[in-house]
């Protein structure tokens, strides 16, 4: 394995691990299972290859975070206000933004950013490197944003929300709020991610975002099966280490000539073994 393929992989963790932090909000913090991931994520690419083209690579970062956001708002509005099923609601918000990001691509499948400025462009003469440590960059600014954010008041009750609900209102917090809060910012983190992975990979494609759902579960998964602490910190820690090990994985199956057809499969076998790992060590933990 040569050094461009393992900076290859590392680039995209850290674009992996910007979205899996964003599901972290949802799955783990609020307890929804939120199905917008897919969706978001293509909008995002959608957003940020259309405005690239138009000559303003930065200003895609931040649309696509507010598109993401709007997407994560449509989810939270569908389970708070209308009451349906979390998991109902993410299907139907994905299922429309399908329509949505086609329309937003001139109703193409997919489009070319090759010869276009992107935020990668500038730090040309730093290569190989370059990418990796603009990404990075972006992983750590969002987990230093993170862990700041559930620090502070607005972000415990947020913990709280998902913790206890009932207490939550019982403390004349509005838990409905914080639920669209935490989706909204769920899925404009995916959705930014999307943004960043398309500027990356220089296209975007209308099934861009299929799968994302499970790579952020995957990544979620080993993380926390490796790093086990409560902490916001460890978690937060966790979430993006995962995404580099799950990232790293599927290199390494490349590497060893699995067809690249055959990815998604192994990532529901990766999140399947995760979990089964996951569910042994409890049982040990409450034999002993």
């Amino acid at each position: 394995m040569n050094m461009i393929v393992i900076i290859g992989a590392l680039e995209l963790g850290g674009i992996f691990a910007i979205m899996s932090l964003g599901l972290y909000l949802s799955y783990k913090i609020l307890n929804l299972p939120d199905l917008t991931v897919d969706g978001s994520f293509t909008l995002g690419c959608a957003v940020s290859a259309v405005l690239t083209l138009s000559g303003h690579p930065y200003l895609a970062l931040c649309a696509a975070f507010i598109a993401g956001m709007l997407a994560g708002l449509v989810t939270g509005l569908l389970t708070t206000k209308l009451k349906i099923a979390s998991l109902l609601a993410g299907i139907l918000t994905m299922t429309g933004l399908y329509s949505i990001n086609l329309k937003i691509m001139n109703d193409s499948p997919n489009l070319s950013l090759f010869g276009s400025t992107t935020i990668f462009t500038p730090l040309t003469n730093f290569e190989p490197y370059s990418q990796f440590l603009l990404i990075i960059m972006f992983v750590a600014v969002i987990f230093g944003v993170l862990y700041y954010f559930f620090k502070t008041q607005l972000g415990l009750a947020l913990r709280a929300c998902g913790d206890n609900e009932d207490m939550v209102k019982a403390s004349s917090i509005n838990a409905d709020l914080m639920k669209i809060l935490g989706l909204s910012l769920s899925n404009g983190l995916v959705a930014l991610s999307g943004a960043i992975y398309a500027q990356h990979q220089s296209f975007a494609d209308s099934q861009s975002g299929t799968g994302m759902m499970v790579i952020g579960l995957a990544s979620i998964i080993i993380g926390m099966a490796f790093i086990k602490k409560d902490q916001i910190h460890y978690q937060l820690l966790a979430v993006t280490i995962g995404a580099f090990i799950y990232r790293g994985i599927l290199t390494l199956a490349l590497q060893m000539g699995i067809p690249s057809t055959d990815l998604k499969l192994l990532s529901a076998l990766l999140v399947v073994l995760a979990l089964i790992l996951t569910k042994l060590k409890i049982r040990r933990k409450k034999v002993c």
